[in-house]
């Protein structure tokens, strides 16, 4: 296995450099292509049938090694050869990529140790006609060379405005890394900085490929001092490379691909500078548990002793998220939504596919393309917990109704509600509704609300359908109230909503 190469760290999101700054900023061209020229009369007469161009260079000195510099089609009557063997010796270890030939006026036809030699060192040899100059093929190969470089651009220029769809979407992270996948018909990985894959995408590799891969990334990963940011690798018809991400986080992206094209380094550095400016926001794993743990310790912990955590804000906005479809949600997905709503009070840890955000105010709070979303009545932070129940039953309700956000609306003062006391209310409330414990009541509480959908309040409580019907008989056992008649329906929900 080649060794990884290590190339020196830039700085910010600028992608990675391109190996050699030697290289033309042209993709190289295929032998065949050139000789498909059939108005050029080209024909290979000696050595390998594959190569690839990346110059022109014709000179007639006896050893033209110190002026080339890898990659070129050199071409040459032969004025000065003499030792066809070392001519060819040369050329080999100058890196050229093919010999072509001319016969007349110096030769007649190309000289069969020259010929024997290309055959033995393995070096492309074409015999160029007489009636062709040296500057026709000159032109031919630089013609191809744009259209390659054309087709490049196109192929860069789709892939850069599919990766940028893909960061628009509501799981920006994951869709990106499956775009890239797909661009470079490979598999992207977005490893942490202890190596724990974040998100995967395309065909997982041969068990020796993927072992190979995260040895490279360790490499990148700050596992070796100093680090650089990005490193190569090949495993017989592997190509491994890895990359650092930026924003401080230790995150790495990782590729392995069976081909490698023009345009792919520009692709992946595309990809690159995407993932970084993603994961910038967003939180690093210490970083989001100690989020989570400061947003339980919020609303369930004695309110001034948190208070100073809050920078000062007086009203709170407690939301509860699911994803639209199905999975966990990694802390990354979480920050993401967290930033959307701005905030970075996220906990992602309750039971992986639900998230709680803790938003400032409560103004801001609006449907999230991907998620259904419960919000809370904004509340001081002497009533989060009341808020988080709120939140609760918000989500409850539009995972039941399929609707993207529901807000809990607190009752306004007006109508009959502001008639009667509140204490006497709220007395009234607490006789009421005595016999019953949770989670009856709020089974009843969400059952009323859903106008007695027996299918809606199994979804918005996630219980099968025959439990919300015990709890709802249970309810209706427990008050001695026949909960089909709309007076005690009512009355009931009155004093729920004083609790």
């Amino acid at each position: 296995m080649d060794g990884p190469s290590m190339p020196e760290a830039s700085t910010g999101l600028t992608p990675p450099a391109p190996p050699s700054p030697s290289a033309p900023p042209t993709p190289p061209i295929p032998l065949t292509e050139l000789l498909a020229h059939e108005e050029l009369g080209l024909r290979r007469i000696a050595g390998p049938a594959e190569a690839d161009l990346l110059w022109v260079h014709a000179s007639e000195m006896a050893d033209p090694y110190p002026y080339l510099l890898g990659g070129e089609l050199l071409l040459s009557a032969g004025v000065l050869l003499k030792d066809p063997d070392a001519y060819v010796t040369r050329l080999m270890e100058a890196g050229a990529a093919a010999l072509g030939f001319g016969v007349t006026p110096v030769f007649d036809t190309v000289p069969q140790a020259l010929v024997e030699a290309c055959d033995r060192h393995g070096l492309p040899l074409l015999e160029v006609p007489p009636g062709t100059p040296f500057t026709a093929i000159a032109r031919a190969v630089w013609r191809l060379m744009a259209e390659a470089r054309h087709r490049e651009l196109r192929r860069v220029t789709r892939a850069q405005q599919a990766l940028a769809t893909a960061a628009a979407r509501p799981d920006p992270i994951p869709a990106v890394l499956h775009q890239l996948a797909a661009q470079l018909e490979g598999r992207a990985v977005l490893l942490s900085e202890d190596g724990e894959e974040l998100h995967t995408a395309g065909r997982r590799p041969a068990p020796e490929v993927g072992a190979a891969l995260t040895r490279l990334t360790r490499m990148v990963s700050g596992v070796t001092r100093p680090a650089p940011v990005s490193a190569t690798d090949t495993l017989r018809d592997a190509h491994l490379s890895a990359y650092a991400l930026g924003g401080g986080q230790g995150l790495v992206l990782a590729l392995a691909t069976h081909r490698r094209e023009a345009g792919d380094h520009t692709i992946a550095g595309v990809a690159v500078v995407l993932l970084s400016l993603l994961a910038a926001p967003h939180q690093g794993a210490d970083a989001a548990g100690r989020s989570a743990a400061l947003v339980r310790m919020l609303l369930g912990a004695d309110p001034q002793h948190v208070a100073p955590l809050l920078g000062g804000a007086e009203q709170w906005t407690v939301v509860h998220a699911r994803r639209s479809g199905d999975g966990p949600v990694d802390p990354l997905t979480a920050g993401a939504l967290g930033a959307a709503l701005g905030s970075a009070l996220v906990d992602a840890g309750r039971g992986g596919d639900a998230v709680r955000v803790l938003v400032p105010g409560g103004d801001r709070i609006t449907p999230q393309p991907g998620w259904t979303l419960g919000a809370s009545a904004p509340a001081p932070i002497t009533a989060l917990d009341l808020a988080d129940g709120q939140a609760a039953r918000a989500l409850g309700r539009a995972m039941a109704t399929r609707t993207p956000l529901v807000h809990h609306h607190t009752g306004t003062g007006a109508g009959l509600a502001a008639l009667i006391p509140p204490d006497q209310a709220e007395a009234h409330a607490r006789a009421l509704l005595a016999p019953l414990a949770e989670p009856l009541t709020e089974t009843l509480r969400c059952w009323l609300s859903l106008h007695g959908s027996w299918d809606r309040t199994a979804t918005a409580l996630q219980v099968h359908r025959n439990t919300v019907r015990q709890r709802i008989a249970r309810c209706a056992t427990l008050l001695d109230a026949d909960l089909d008649d709309m007076d005690v329906r009512t009355e009931l929900w009155f004093a729920l909503r004083q609790r």
